[in-house]
């Protein structure tokens, strides 16, 4: 019988990946505290990568500890500029703030994906991708902040690359995966050697 897998993220993105790619999988969202985790890591001089990495490994612990026989999947993006962290604004103001601190200049994303099993990591990838905001008006971001807000305070950084959000960008550099959130391809490479998906 093949494992059965779990995306352990609300994220309608990452679960639209792995649906368009043909992987059939339940949604479990892990419930945790990925503010306080990150200020915590940052305080013991964790850098952008691990951070990440701990945060996709914790969503996927929480959820593999309930459901022990299935493959489960957790995800993580942080947004790096200048060697600050943004997050996820909570609000609109805070969503404007990042872009115009970004806009004119170059940013990092870093993604991460865990897979627990048995509530124990067995495979983790970590990728990045640099983008390069254009120097955009404050005017247009105040128009792109009130068309597109649920996004903009759903997304790290403030902004989706997938719908009008790729307007803020000049150039992007790295995996179109890596930008939305989940490296995929090594993620599907691994489920097609493991046998958790046909090949």
């Amino acid at each position: 019988m093949a494992t059965a897998l779990v995306l352990a993220s609300s994220s309608p993105t990452r679960a639209a990946l792995l649906r368009t790619a043909g992987v059939a999988f339940d949604i479990v969202p892990a419930r945790i505290d990925e503010v306080a985790v990150t200020e915590a890591l940052q305080a013991e001089g964790a850098p952008p990568r691990d951070i990440a990495d701990r945060l996709a490994e914790m969503k996927a612990m929480r959820v593999s500890l309930r459901h022990p026989a299935a493959l489960v999947i957790g995800s993580d993006q942080i947004v790096v500029h200048e060697g600050r962290l943004m997050g996820k604004p909570a609000d609109l103001e805070m969503a404007r703030s990042q872009l115009l601190a970004m806009r004119d200049s170059a940013h990092q994303l870093v993604s991460a994906v865990v897979v627990c099993e048995a509530g124990r990591p067995v495979w983790r990838h970590v990728a990045e991708a640099r983008m390069r905001m254009r120097a955009f008006s404050g005017a247009w971001a105040d128009d792109y902040l009130r068309r597109h807000q649920d996004v903009a305070l759903g997304s790290a950084g403030g902004y989706r690359i997938e719908d009008e959000g790729i307007r803020l960008f000049s150039a992007i550099e790295g995996d179109y995966f890596t930008v939305l959130g989940l490296p995929l391809l090594p993620l599907l490479s691994w489920l097609t050697l493991r046998g958790a998906i046909s090949s």
